[in-house]
């Protein structure tokens, strides 16, 4: 686990931005997206496309003249994508199925994937959390029962972070995901409250903020940007109930 940690003990320092037209109201559960949200996605899949380059090449060597750098691997998994939009979301599936077609283009052994995908989810688990997000889960798992919600192959247990959870739902483990409304409420079931009573907080307008709302929960949209404080909902679905900047911001907004 690469973790960026903070030290709790030193008093968080807040700074949070709330949309006018909407309200929180009776929280009783936080529901939290993983990637972009806790930690940058792009960096540990920037290290893990390598070590599934890597493992293609020795594992697979006629798909060396395809795989000219581990770039190819990302471009695939975009075409992929738009070959198969249903699986929209689904990151998991989304990667098997470029390793897949890695495979088929080469005319190696297709039932290498799921060994290719093991070296790329090993690798892909390790992240750097934001700084505030340790000390911030600290905080929240002290009030209110935490579940994870994601749409991405993490792992919390390999990541770091898990005792802060009472469980963690993705496409893999539930079966759909967002911004679907039944991950949102299995994820509110699990915190043994009404959707209602459940704030979802998540970086993705779609996925989290009107996936959430659309469920009947709450939402709080972190923006984590110099230009939160100006972050404006332009889209037609209801705005977040929160628009905050990082999740000290959310720990401060929620103590208020």
């Amino acid at each position: 686990m690469r973790t960026k940690m903070v030290n709790s003990a030193e008093p968080l320092q807040f700074r949070f931005f709330t949309f006018p037209t909407m309200r929180l109201a009776g929280i009783s559960a936080i529901s939290l997206d993983l990637d972009d949200t806790l930690w940058a996605f792009e960096p540990a899949v920037v290290r893990a496309e390598p070590v599934l380059h890597d493992w293609l090449l020795q594992q697979a060597p006629k798909s060396a003249p395809i795989l000219s750098s581990p770039q190819v691997l990302r471009d695939l998994r975009v075409q992929f994508e738009a070959m198969r939009p249903e699986l929209a979301g689904d990151m998991r599936a989304l990667r098997l199925g470029s390793i897949r077609l890695v495979l088929d283009m080469s005319k190696e052994d297709p039932g290498l994937a799921e060994a290719a995908y093991d070296a790329f989810y090993a690798a892909r688990q390790q992240v750097d959390f934001f700084d505030d997000a340790l000390p911030a889960l600290e905080w929240l798992s002290q009030r209110f029962p935490l579940v994870a919600v994601s749409n991405g192959n993490a792992n919390l247990k390999l990541t770091g972070g898990h005792q802060f959870f009472r469980a963690s739902l993705n496409p893999q483990s539930f079966g759909s995901g967002k911004p679907g409304a039944a991950i949102f409420h299995a994820a509110a079931d699990a915190a043994g409250c009404a959707p209602g009573r459940m704030l979802h907080v998540g970086d993705d307008p779609d996925l989290d903020v009107a996936g959430a709302i659309a469920a009947g929960a709450q939402a709080a949209w972190v923006v984590r940007s110099e230009e939160a404080s100006a972050a404006q909902w332009s889209r037609s679905s209801p705005p977040p109930h929160l628009i905050v900047r990082d999740l000290r911001a959310l720990c401060q907004a929620l103590d208020a």
